[in-house]
């Protein structure tokens, strides 16, 4: 498997990859399925399984299914226009197919709701299409795996994964691959996945890339801490970002060696901002999902406005050194909570972020990788139970504490000489065995954790 920073780092709407944006995918992947039989098609049925059944309504996947088979992309949609449109369909009872074919539409009777989980993934959902003489055009099953990913039931009965087979410059599928090969080739970690890189696009076109994908992260934050207001979904959680811009504003910002504390702050304003724009629905990057999509932002924020002197190529190699990691944990273990929990997401961001900022303080290879080791490691565990099924309690808060867990993580790496007892490859083996043997009722179905306990209080 060869994974792309670009895989890894999607721009995309909110709440979430693995619930949000994988959905609308299959939509449209399914508009495009049917486009040359459009004439022939009278109605469409959803059928959503497992995880995205048990927290769809909380996540936006029934509106995100609909939105998709409207010709929406996640990558290419106005969160606004997005949401008017199919607001629209509720209101006037039918919708566009590929922005071409009026088709009439029931929330209540063309989408149906399965708490139980398919075999191959707990994210799964089915899309077919009639005639109108009830015969079936088309169906396919659809499985979002995490992250934005998406296959269909053919390619995942060959075991795909979303991803294009590429030849890359520098194979590995382990850190300690990883690793040797930056020892060999005398690289960085960032310079291991930038050779790797030129397997999809010229070094100038993949840093272009990366920094266009740090504007958006930018530019979610600025959103984020100027949106004032309730939070969607009836839980009645207020924005935070606003108040707590408005009240370090008043002091005089530090710098990035003195008034560590204070610093904090600022990482959490980086990671609320985000978090809140992504659970309103707003534009973030997954990073790697949507439910973490405020950690690697908010650290790499940190650097840039506290370091001396930082440049796009820090961006760069920040994110390339997160991707190498990102890309080891897919391969071997998850990004997915329905699938491992949030150690899955969180802690994956917490490696990354960590990796990231050890990259650009300078840190060597093995302290790259003891950096994301320790982020990992101390998120093992980690069960994803957003309470009423919305990616903000305990989402938004846990981008904050995995933000600054990540900054703390690369400085104990640094002060090392990159040697440890518990290797990366160990720590992400640990998680997919975590997750395996995790409850399904705490890997996003809210069915258990703080969902249960705050329905009981």
């Amino acid at each position: 498997m060869s994974i792309s920073a670009l895989d890894l780092f999607k721009i995309g709407i909110g709440p979430s990859s693995s619930h949000t944006m994988g959905p609308m995918r299959a939509g449209a992947l399914f508009s495009d399925a049917i486009a040359h039989r459009l004439e022939d098609v009278a109605r469409v049925h959803i059928d959503l399984y497992g995880s995205l059944a048990a927290t769809g309504v909380g996540h936006g996947t029934d509106k995100a299914i609909v939105g998709g088979l409207m010709g929406f992309l996640p990558e290419a949609t106005d969160p606004d226009d997005y949401a008017a449109a199919v607001d629209a369909v509720g209101r006037e009872g039918r919708l566009v197919l590929a922005r071409r074919k009026p088709i009439p539409f029931d929330w209540a009777t063309d989408l149906t709701f399965h708490r139980e989980a398919l075999p191959r993934h707990p994210n799964a959902l089915d899309v077919t299409a009639y005639d109108k003489h009830g015969d079936v055009v088309h169906m396919d099953r659809y499985y979002s795996i995490g992250g934005g990913f998406v296959v269909d039931e053919e390619e995942a009965a060959r075991g795909e994964t979303g991803v294009s087979e590429v030849a890359v410059a520098h194979p590995f599928s382990s850190a300690e691959e990883l690793l040797r090969i930056a020892q060999q080739e005398g690289l960085s970690i960032a310079q291991v996945i930038l050779h790797n890189e030129a397997a999809y696009r010229t070094e100038d076109e993949t840093r272009a890339a990366l920094v266009r994908i740090w504007k958006v992260m930018e530019a979610c934050v600025d959103r984020g801490v100027k949106q004032e207001g309730i939070l969607p979904g009836g839980l009645h959680v207020p924005r935070r970002a606003p108040d707590l811009l408005r009240r370090l504003t008043r002091d005089a910002r530090p710098n990035l060696i003195t008034a560590t504390f204070s610093a904090m702050e600022w990482v959490n304003l980086y990671a609320l901002a985000v978090n809140e724009e992504n659970a309103g629905g707003g534009r973030v990057v997954t990073a790697p999902t949507n439910g973490a999509a405020g950690v690697i932002p908010a650290v790499l924020h940190y650097y840039m406005d506290f370091a001396e002197d930082p440049t796009d190529d820090d961006v760069v190699d920040f994110l390339l050194a997160a991707t190498a990691v990102g890309v080891l944990l897919k391969q071997n273990a998850s990004i997915s909570g329905a699938e491992v929990g949030c150690q899955g997401e969180v802690g994956s961001a917490c490696a990354m972020a960590a990796a990231g900022l050890a990259q650009v303080l300078g840190g060597t290879p093995a302290q790259v990788e003891n950096a994301a080791e320790i982020g990992l490691e101390h998120n093992l565990g980690l069960t994803c139970d957003p309470i009423g099924g919305l990616v903000q309690v305990p989402c938004i808060e846990r981008n904050a504490m995995a933000a600054v867990k990540a900054i703390n993580a690369a400085q104990l790496a640094l002060n090392g000489d990159g040697t440890h007892r518990v290797t990366l490859d160990q720590a992400i083996r640990t998680m997919r065995d975590t997750g395996r043997d995790m409850l399904s009722k705490y890997k996003e179905t809210s069915e258990g954790g703080l969902a249960v306990a705050f329905i009981e209080c």
